[in-house]
This record gives C-alpha cells, structure tokens and sequence, in this order.
C-alpha cells in the first residue's frame, strides 16, 4: 500500500471507531431509514473525498509537473505487496461504507452497491492523479487490486451474508531497514510508509466455518498471509544510497500460517469496547506461525508480528 492510499485508510479506520461508538443496537436487519445516521455517513464520506482530492492535489503533487496522461506498469514492482496494500484498503474502505449504511436501515442490495464499491471510488482518483503528474502513472495492476479488494467485501456478503474471510494487515520494523542509511525510514513511523519489508497481509478465516464445525471459540480464526522481504528498491535492489553501499539481500516472498481474533465475535455491552473491536479487526496480531518461502525454507515464530 503506498503512502497516498495510507492516509485515505487512516482516515477510514478513525470512521471506524464513529460508527460502532454510535451504534443503538448490534444487529443489521430490516429497519426505518435513520435519516440522522444516514446524513452522518454520507457527509462524512463526502468529506473525506473532498479532503483527500485536496490532499493530493495541492499538497502531494504540488512539486509535480503536469504532463500528458501516461500508464506505468509496475505489476511486478515490490514483489506484489504494494498491489496486497491497495487491496487492503479498498476492502476496508468498503467495509466500512458498506456496515455504515446498513446501519441507517440502508437494504442490503443498496448498500452494497453505494458502499461495498466505495473503496474502488476512493483509489480511482489518486491512480487518475498518478497518471497526470510526472514521475507518476496511471497502474492498471493498482486498479485490478483496488477492485479485487471491495470484490472481496461484496462477494462474500453476497454469498455467506458475512464476512467469513476478512482482509487484515500487520506491521513489524524489518531488520533491512535499519541497514539502510534512511531509504527505508529512520524510524517505525517511516518504516511504515516506505518500508514494503515490514508488512504482511492476511485472509483470517473462521476456524468452525472452515471446519464445518462449532466446537472452536466463535471468535477463533486462522489466517494465511503473505509479506515479502530483502527489497531496497521496486523492481531490483539498489547498492548504494546517499553515498553509502546498500547490503545485498535476495528477493524472497514468504507465505504464511498463523491463529487470529476475530474481535466481533468477543461478546461485550460497552459501546467503547465494540468500537475498539471494529479497529482491531483490520489488525492482524502477533501469534505463533510457520512461513515457507520462495527459497524453499521452512520457519517457525513462537510470535510473528
């Protein structure tokens, strides 16, 4: 996920906690129209449209040149984990949209249809910016993953009318980046943004769903992830960066097997505790796991962050 797509998710995810903080009841079914919250989401999100679209224009791109409109193919770029992060926060931000609907009494089918897509909505524009500006361009492979991504929320509320697989992130500092002089950040907060070494993506699943079976805590998930490490550059590593000689890694993508939460399956009566529920479950945390990479190794983490 790049560092534009980042800001709209942390935006996305302080919408989050509004919405389950003012939540009345905990169940989605058919209801009047609450014109109040209705209202709340729909100026909220135009809000957020309009701040963002400022954003890049007059802040992100200000010492960017115009030029004709042009693609970049960067499919292959960061062994694919920038494509993992445009997924992520387009399923987020459709999750989002889409709960906060249903929660003004929104049918599903509209819901859907106005919320389940509002992650593609909100990535479009910063891809058509992308291809306005130079140094910059417009990534068919970014808008196949930004769809892919409120696919996920749509299709399975169509489905299974829930969300069985639900889409999380988690972020640990990678060791290559404090080896890299600053070019992958000085710290964890820039770590965070420029640093694709540091973040691993997950499909965390109901345990009884996959195992057609009820006899596992409801909240009980597994997740299968994937992360990437030994990148100091998109598409091959750079040796040296400011002056300094870069060390060499090799490129190795990493899959993964690790137990999850589902935070809203925890059964709680405060309103501030189901908020801080709802963020956590954009969260993927640290749990014993077992990776096998590109390179055929096999490795075991008594806690995987």
């Amino acid at each position: 996920m790049n560092q534009k797509s980042f800001i709209i998710f942390f935006w996305v995810l302080l919408l989050a906690f509004q919405l389950r903080a003012q939540e009345a009841h905990d169940t989605i079914g058919s209801k009047p129209i609450d014109k109040k919250i209705l209202a709340s989401a729909i100026i909220t999100e135009s809000a957020i449209y309009t701040a963002g679209m400022s954003y890049l224009q007059f802040v992100w791109y200000k010492d960017s040149e115009r030029v004709p409109f042009e693609f970049y193919d960067d499919s292959k770029g960061y062994l694919q984990i920038d494509k993992f992060g445009h997924a992520f926060g387009s399923y987020s931000e459709s999750y989002v949209a889409y709960k906060w609907l249903r929660k003004a009494g929104v049918s599903r089918n509209k819901a859907l249809l106005y919320g389940g897509t509002m992650g593609l909505i909100l990535q479009t524009p910063i891809e058509v910016f992308d291809g306005m500006y130079e140094g910059w361009g417009f990534s068919w492979s970014d808008m196949v993953a930004n769809t892919a991504g409120s696919a996920l929320l749509i299709g399975q509320e169509l489905l299974f009318s829930e969300q069985i697989a639900r889409f999380k992130i988690s972020y640990s500092r990678s060791q290559i980046s404090r080896e890299s002089f600053g070019y992958l950040g000085n710290n964890a907060l820039d770590g965070f943004f420029y640093d694709y070494n540091s973040h691993s993506f997950w499909l965390s699943m109901n345990a009884n769903k996959l195992f057609l079976n009820d006899v596992l805590p409801p909240w009980l998930n597994i997740a299968v992830g994937y992360s990437a490490n030994g990148m100091l550059g998109e598409f091959s590593n750079k040796s040296y960066y400011h002056g300094h000689k870069l060390p060499q890694y090799d490129r190795t993508r990493q899959y993964l097997l690790s137990l999850d939460v589902d935070w809203e399956k925890i059964p709680t009566h405060s309103r501030f505790m189901k908020a801080i529920y709802t963020g956590l479950n954009f969260v993927k945390i640290p749990f014993p796991a077992l990776e096998i990479n590109s390179q055929g190794n096999f490795k075991g983490y008594w806690l995987y962050f």
